[in-house]
């Protein structure tokens, strides 16, 4: 229709200007030419508009992205240099050192943070999104790497399942058969990207302890009257205090962080240009790669072993991608190119000129280096830098914990969303207060920065050696490039990488020993959590109950159907579980209507609204038993804002019509039952096409609760209500609209819908105790009986992590032998 207002627009507008045949031939030429120009104007002015106003738009997310991104890789001056001279450069202190040194940290940071991630794996992102969780979820879309057990076809219409070209090189075919075929090398991509996520969750104990502990330092290089004891007592009450307010959620603070951040760059600046011209000038000299041969000719094995030191210059950089999601490409670009790369070159040449003249300084060589009269200020901003990296880190650590719950790696844990306006701000409590426990370990038990330094570059290389790994990959199956290329990019990264990784782990026994540790523990959980997870679902998949059976039983399924509607969670996809069957033998009824309800994720960062309900119908329409498949992306957070049911109803409803209307959802076949989804559009309640939604107030709820309810639900529901206060669930009332044409069978099949959700809503679930069979081996034993049932027992239910209301909650147990 809007194509058509236009040709009719253009239509009159020839008309309401004729032209004689003969007379006005030039001047209409001459007056169509010119309509052209204005034209051509117009376009040009609003294009202007647009590149300003995207403009503008980068250039505030990059001012933003300050706070966020480039707090742990603005502060890396506070350790760097002591990290690499102090322990086994004491007896290289001359300036051919100190200028190698800074050859190092230039050149590490324009190869790998400039080159290699702003260049290049910014642009892998997965629908904006970014991290190590990003290119897997990338690649398991353009290959069949997804070790998730209950993926669909119907996953693959997503708007935002698909990405890149589609055609395919040859070599890179025979690439992909063989990594599908072989089910331990997608195993093996999988504990990749997990050791990954571990490490990032190494950063989050070790980022806050290090840069808060740095900073703090700079007290007792001027009071020299502090002791040791003292100046951690100060470290652990700041700490304290970081992780004590992460519940109120980064949202309230973060218009202090990017001026922080900048303010910090501008003085890093300033004071790395002082002291370059003050002290040193010919450091300059140094940007040349002829210093880094001369360095390594004169400290040899032992200037391969401080390269551990020169990594440090480079943690956070990670952040770049991971945090992308909350950014855009182009605004992080910026950002690093243009305000930080520059400051950090002149900081670290600065410090560099300081240090060739003053090698006694060494040990304390950022906070020796700042000028008398702006000491303190200077110690202030460096506070609140290191507070706000830490902050960076504490973050990226609970969406990485949210992604491997996702992924079915890591065990059920309270997820609080922070921010109503900040789409992805979460706060998971027992993560944090975890990490504040190890954190402050480290922080008394090692109080030296450079053998926690040990550990964070060990930790922080660790990820970007995977993040090159992933990112070869990424080039063949999703950008369908050359595997020589691909090669290439990967041989050239990971010889960079691999002689600080190597560097790193000869550092082991000086405390690089922490992030093993630690990430080794959290793999460990989350690969027994993933086993399990995995065993139990596959025990469902294998005992399914037979549809032959649940037709037989007839319509009433053999037991008393009662008003109401239960929604019978499961895992499963397709079919009916086992645990049916234990519901029906136990329960002495059921409700009129049963929805089989399967939340699930998929290999993407979110699911439109519009998409996230499949549902279906099993057995034939007597039965009233329907499926829902409600799916979510690694990324997304499932709200509890009281409108599910509601929701869910009227997905029903619409399906109800859609199969009366359509007749691929019109056959017979009662094999044919399971299986056929429809994704329906969620829309906001009231907008339904097949219902009439009116909202209730509460005089009429509480009526329509007292005709429906006893009274005992309805004390326990008002003593639920007034318990918990922030949720708040609408009650609507759903009304058939007056329609002539509708099919009889159709119209008593949503009455039927509408009388059950006014008799109530029931949530069914299996309250599931796992075991290993007797014939399992001692090991399989020992993961499933110990490390499994600890980690069920210890961690959220499933139905807080589902948000389902305990009043409306009911449990049956039932023991599963895997």
């Amino acid at each position: 229709m809007y194509t058509v207002d236009i040709d009719r627009e253009g239509d009159s507008d020839e008309v309401s200007c004729p032209q004689a045949a003969n007379g006005g031939q030039d001047s209409s030429q001459a007056s169509g030419q010119e309509g052209q120009i204005q034209t051509a104007k117009r376009w040009k002015n609003l294009a202007m508009k647009f590149h300003l106003t995207d403009l503008s738009k980068n250039l505030l997310l990059a001012y933003q992205s300050f706070g966020v991104v480039y707090g742990d890789l603005s502060t890396s001056p506070l350790y760097v240099y002591k990290s690499i001279l102090v322990g086994k450069l004491p007896n290289h202190k001359n300036e051919d050192v100190i200028f190698g040194a800074f050859s190092l940290i230039f050149w590490t940071l324009t190869l790998i943070p400039l080159l290699k991630y702003v260049v290049i794996v910014l642009s892998a992102d997965d629908n904006g999104e970014g991290g190590t969780f990003a290119l897997y979820s990338l690649l398991c879309r353009h290959a069949k790497f997804s070790l998730l057990p209950n993926q669909q076809a119907a996953d693959e219409e997503l708007s935002t399942y698909k990405y890149g070209p589609s055609s395919q090189h040859a070599s890179s075919l025979l690439l992909k058969k063989f990594l599908e075929k072989h089910k331990k090398c997608r195993t093996v991509l999988l504990l990749v990207v997990l050791l990954g996520a571990c490490m990032v969750i190494g950063d989050g104990v070790i980022t806050p302890a290090i840069s808060v502990l740095s900073s703090v330092s700079g007290i007792k290089a001027a009071e020299d009257k502090l002791t040791q004891g003292e100046v951690l007592l100060i470290v652990c009450v700041i700490l304290v205090g970081l992780f004590a307010l992460q519940h109120c959620g980064t949202h309230k603070v973060a218009f202090l962080f990017a001026p922080v951040v900048v303010l910090w760059l501008i003085s890093i600046f300033a004071i790395g240009l002082y002291n370059t011209i003050h002290w040193n000038p010919k450091i300059v000299s140094a940007l040349s790669p002829h210093y880094i041969i001369k360095f390594f000719r004169e400290t040899g094995k032992d200037g391969w072993i401080s390269l551990g030191g020169v990594l440090l210059a480079i943690t956070g950089t990670e952040a770049m991608f991971a945090d992308l999601g909350h950014f855009t490409a182009i605004s992080i670009r910026i950002a690093f190119a243009f305000v930080v790369y520059p400051c950090l070159v002149i900081q670290y040449m600065g410090q560099a000129a300081f240090l060739s003249k003053n090698f006694s300084s060494i040990p304390h060589g950022f906070y020796d280096s700042i000028p008398d009269g702006v000491y303190w200020p200077v110690f202030i901003i460096a506070t609140l830098a290191a507070i706000v990296a830490s902050q960076a880190i504490i973050s990226a650590t609970f969406s990485i914990v949210k992604q491997c719950n996702a992924l079915g790696c890591f065990p059920r844990v309270k997820v609080v969303h922070t921010s109503r306006h900040i789409y992805g701000q979460i706060y998971i409590p027992e993560i944090n207060w975890i990490l504040m426990i190890i954190t402050l370990a480290i922080a008394i038990g090692f109080h030296d920065t450079t053998i926690i330094g040990n550990a964070y570059g060990l930790a922080c290389m660790t990820v970007m050696f995977i993040t090159t790994f992933l990112m070869s990959l990424v080039i063949v199956f999703v950008w369908q490039r050359n595997v020589l290329f691909a090669t290439a990019f990967l041989l050239f990264f990971w010889i960079i990488e691999g002689a600080y990784l190597s560097a790193a782990v000869f550092k082991v026994p000086q405390g690089g020993w922490v992030s093993l540790v630690l990430s080794f523990v959290f793999m460990f959980m989350m690969f027994v959590w993933h086993y399990g997870t995995r065993k139990k679902y596959n025990f469902d998949l294998h005992n399914k109950v037979p549809l032959k059976w649940l037709l037989g039983l007839g319509p009433s399924l053999g037991i008393v159907r009662v008003p109401g509607i239960g929604l019978i969670y499961s895992e499963l996809a397709t079919g009916v579980p086992s645990i049916f069957s234990h519901f029906v033998t136990n329960l002495p009824a059921f409700h009129s209507v049963l929805v089989f309800v399967c939340v699930k994720s998929v290999p993407v960062p979110y699911v439109p609204p519009e998409e996230r309900f499949l549902v279906g119908r099993i057995c034939p329409r007597p039965y009233r038993m329907y499926r829902c498949i409600v799916r979510y992306g690694y990324k997304d957070i499932q709200r509890d804002d009281g409108n599910f049911e509601n929701q869910l109803i009227q997905s029903i409803a619409e399906f109800i019509l859609m199969e009366a209307v359509e007749p691929q959802f019109a056959s017979s076949d009662n094999a044919s039952f399971d299986g056929r989804m429809a994704v329906i559009s969620t829309r906001n309640v009231g907008t339904s096409s097949t219902l009439v939604v009116s909202e209730l107030d509460d005089f009429d709820a509480s009526n329509s609760i007292q005709g429906s309810k006893s009274l005992t639900l309805q004390s326990l529901r008002s003593a639920y209500d007034d318990e918990n206060p922030q949720i708040r669930r609408r009650q609507v009332r759903f009304q058939l609209p007056e329609s002539r044409g509708m099919d009889i069978s159709v119209k008593e099949e949503l009455l039927d819908l509408i009388q059950a959700k006014e008799a109530g809503v029931a949530y069914i679930m299996g309250h599931s105790y796992v075991k290993a069979r007797r014939s399992s081996s001692f090991l399989k034993k020992l993961l499933i009986d110990i490390g499994y049932s600890f980690l069920r027992k210890n961690c959220r239910g499933p139905a807080v992590a589902l948000n389902i209301p305990h009043i409306s909650l009911i449990e049956v147990g039932m023991i599963y032998h895997v």
